[in-house]
């Protein structure tokens, strides 16, 4: 784990300016999230309007929407593929997210161009240096 003032940034993780992190995982899939500092900058989440199941989406796309107190926000497709699976839990605990955000991953996507997409996305590190420039 990276720390950058009171923000974690988790290894081994993709993160784009939006601040959704992508796993991709030993089949290919990928698994998809949002970030603490995105986290604490929505403050207490209290729903999150999860996809369906089968939707495609292309990087850049809004996967789903999250609702906090402060306001409601969108979470952006890093990459392209199809929505394979959701966390249903956050249906019922949204807070889910703030209390962990790199072990509740919001949507399990099937890509469709990973290889050439994860090159637009940036490496822990450099994920870390962009949240000191804010």
């Amino acid at each position: 784990m990276i720390e950058v003032g009171e923000y974690k940034v988790k290894e081994g993780l993709y993160y784009t300016k939006d601040h959704e992190w992508v796993q991709v995982l030993e089949d290919g899939t990928v698994l998809v999230g949002i970030s603490d500092y995105a986290q604490k900058e929505l403050g207490d989440l209290a729903y999150v309007e999860l996809p369906e199941v089968g939707k495609e989406v292309s990087k850049g796309d809004v996967l789903c929407e999250l609702e906090s107190v402060k306001a409601v926000t969108e979470v952006y497709a890093p990459v392209s593929g199809e929505v394979i699976e959701v966390n249903e839990a956050l249906e019922d605990s949204p807070e889910l997210l703030n209390e962990d955000p790199y072990e509740n991953w919001i949507v399990k996507l099937k890509p469709t161009n990973l290889e050439e997409e994860l090159k637009e996305l940036m490496d822990s590190k450099d994920y870390a240096e962009y949240l000191k420039s804010l």
